[in-house]
């Protein structure tokens, strides 16, 4: 029997970001399922905030210089990569002048969230797929950790379904207490168009603004399996979870109190 393969795609990992019940969790769930004989591969985007030097990031050229598409214009895709030793763990960062140079990551010092994370969302997820096709490793289950990795079932399920490296893969879809306050702009679900998505398939992006519940839910209807990583989540998100009929884990603990049953998850889905 061949070794389970998990990707984790999430927006924060500490040390390359303060802690966080995200950047904590991904920091050492990844390494917990990995001693647990599982394979992994994990991302996250490389906002300007991170320290390349300290962090010792380099850039992968093999797997850089693509360019994606994003409502009619091209942004370059750069992947960098570094190593936590103590975890023997990669971590590939995406990168991209245009939407992670900024000193921050999702919002301002001053907490004002940026306009445009709604297109670094779909470049980041896009970004992810597109370099794990160019690894051509092929992943038995994809953890999702973050709304920034929310349109990942989506592009599985649509954009990639034909895809080898994808169309045996299992979405979960692991929630936080990680609301955004601004909703997407009115346009959002025009970017997301791709080949292999067509109205029907984002149509309960249209009906009203894509806020942080909106977007969980559809992150949601398209994931097979949806992991309460937080003890306190918004009720509205946790309520369609619940009712959803997807395979539910409530929340078991920490990563030490969780390890077993997440990873049976993995195994069950």
């Amino acid at each position: 029997m061949s070794t389970k393969k998990i990707l984790y795609i999430t927006q924060e990992i500490t040390p390359y970001l303060p802690e966080s019940p995200i950047s904590v969790n991904c920091r050492y769930l990844p390494q917990a399922i990995q001693e647990k004989g599982k394979e992994i591969r994990t991302f996250m985007p490389k906002f300007g905030n991170i320290n390349e030097r300290r962090n010792q990031l380099h850039e992968v050229i093999r797997l850089s210089g693509m360019n994606l598409i994003i409502d009619d214009t091209d942004h370059p895709l750069i992947i960098k990569v570094a190593s936590i030793q103590a975890a023997r763990m990669q971590i590939y960062f995406i990168d991209n002048e245009d939407f992670f140079k900024r000193k921050a990551t999702t919002a301002t010092d001053e907490g004002v969230e940026f306009t445009d994370n709604d297109e670094r969302s779909i470049f980041y997820i896009r970004g992810v797929l597109e370099t794990i096709k160019k690894l051509r490793w092929i992943p038995d289950v994809i953890d999702c950790h973050g709304w920034m990795t929310a349109l990942t079932g989506l592009y599985i399920k649509k954009a990639y379904a034909d895809d080898p490296c994808f169309k045996n893969s299992k979405i979960v879809y692991s929630l936080y207490n990680d609301d955004f306050k601004q909703p997407f702009s009115a346009n959002f679900a025009n970017k997301l168009k791709f080949d292999g998505i067509k109205d029907a398939d984002v149509a309960d992006l249209t009906k009203g603004e894509v806020s942080y519940e909106a977007l969980c839910k559809f992150a949601m209807q398209y994931a097979d399996g949806i992991i309460q990583s937080e003890e306190t989540i918004n009720p509205t998100v946790l309520e369609y979870a619940n009712a959803s009929g997807k395979k539910f884990l409530p929340y078991q603990g920490d990563v030490a109190a969780s390890v077993d049953a997440i990873n049976n998850f993995y195994d069950n889905i």
